[in-house]
């Protein structure tokens, strides 16, 4: 029997995941009102600010970083933030939020098989099947249940946007592993979020950020604070804490929940349609997340 603390950080878990499919829903809120780099850079805005004192009182103090972990705090900035961020703004203004998310979904694949090309960890064939499984069910919804269609029309701008997502997450993910060999994950993401924030801010004004500023509706400010502090910080404290607590591999297959409630909370909030290819596309990509991510089989002497 769990006891209270395990049972409080499975709860945390389980609305971490919450909070992670309404950004979906929250973005496409937002891309209404406003471009990408001005909905990307005031998220990031809300974020910093509150990870940055987070920063502070947890470690102590906001320490300087040397030459190779600001460049490498730098690159986690560019492609975790910057590129992710406007992947992701860019496409949910185009497509559905439900299928937005569960492209998002084969991310784990993806890093699964990439640790296992560049960093040699092993890749057996229950996560090769995860890998062929999530693909499948990723090109299902892509195609809309045409798969053979999407060799001759190729993919829609908006899937390509969430797929760029997927690569900049990917990136950011792996240089992650280098950075936080010297940093904590709180530090390492704070100035991550400043860094790609402040790489946001030329491109936002481009967009005419400063001069639509105090036009943007309730809407879109109520989903900026909402994207900025449960979509950011407090999922990410909650996420740690549950590494830290039970274990990255547990606490990572709560993110198979991420597209299951973006989809409910799509069509709840947004009266997205959920059809029979997303149904089926979703079931893949979960399954296969799960077997891309799970160890296996459970030794006799730990069940």
């Amino acid at each position: 029997m769990k006891n209270k603390s395990d049972i409080l950080i499975y709860f945390k878990l389980f609305l971490t995941a919450l909070f992670w499919g309404g950004t979906f829903i929250a973005g496409r809120i937002v891309t209404r009102d406003m471009g990408p780099f001005s909905a990307a850079f005031l998220r990031f805005t809300v974020a910093a600010a509150f990870l940055l004192l987070i920063t502070w009182k947890v470690e102590g103090r906001l320490p300087l970083l040397s030459a190779k972990q600001f460049f490498i705090v730098f690159l986690l900035g560019m492609t975790g933030v910057f590129l992710y961020n406007t992947f992701f703004f860019k496409g949910l203004k185009i497509i559905d939020a439900g299928r937005a998310a569960l492209i998002v979904a084969i991310n784990p694949v993806f890093i699964a098989l990439f640790s296992a090309l560049l960093f040699k960890e092993k890749f057996t064939p229950r996560k090769l099947t995860g890998v062929i499984l999530s693909l499948t069910g990723a090109v299902t919804v892509i195609s809309r249940g045409r798969i053979l269609e999407i060799f001759d029309t190729g993919l829609g701008l908006g899937e390509g946007f969430i797929i760029g997502c997927v690569a900049s997450w990917v990136a950011y993910t792996l240089l992650g592993k280098s950075a936080m060999r010297e940093l904590s994950p709180l530090l390492t993401v704070s100035y991550a979020a400043v860094i790609g924030g402040v790489a946001l801010f030329l491109p936002a004004c481009s967009e005419g950020l400063l001069r639509d500023l105090t036009h943007f509706s309730l809407a879109s400010w109520v989903s900026i604070f909402y994207l900025g502090i449960f979509g950011t910080v407090v999922a990410f404290v909650w996420y740690y804490e549950g590494i830290k607590k039970i274990g990255a591999m547990k606490a990572s297959q709560f993110i198979n929940f991420v597209p299951v409630s973006a989809i409910l909370l799509a069509f709840l909030i947004l009266a997205e349609p959920v059809t029979p290819s997303l149904i089926i596309g979703g079931l893949f990509v979960t399954t296969g997340v799960y077997l891309a991510n799970s160890p296996g089989k459970i030794p006799r002497q730990a069940r």
